[in-house]
């Protein structure tokens, strides 16, 4: 995933929040939102209730390499949006794999 296909701005954060379908489980929440034909984009948020900042870049890391293991699976043109919880830090990125593909699978984005 090159950063062309990143969210950046707040704007883009705030419409996949506001607009988008949302699932919760312990680990993360998920946003995705429907984009115009730009392909499959990403956006990360790790909130300081987390902890320190090795335990936040932690849990990036962790939702980047769960994430681009589920991507080539992935169909159409999405905003998602992953926002970590504190149930993130005790878990291995296998693990937020399949609980990512599950949801996606409820979502109707997964292949």
């Amino acid at each position: 995933m090159t950063s062309n296909d990143r969210l950046k701005q707040n704007f883009e954060f705030r419409r996949a929040y506001t607009k988008g379908k949302s699932v919760v489980t312990p680990a993360v929440v998920i946003y995705v939102v429907k984009n115009s034909g730009k392909g499959i984009r990403l956006g990360i948020k790790a909130g300081t209730k987390l902890g320190c900042a090795v335990k936040r870049n932690r849990a990036k890391r962790v939702l980047a390499a769960a994430f681009s293991q589920c991507l080539p699976r992935l169909r159409g043109s999405y905003d998602i949006v992953l926002v970590a919880r504190h149930k993130i830090l005790s878990q291995k990125s296998t693990q937020v794999e399949s609980l990512l593909g599950a949801k996606f699978t409820e979502m109707g984005i997964y292949e």
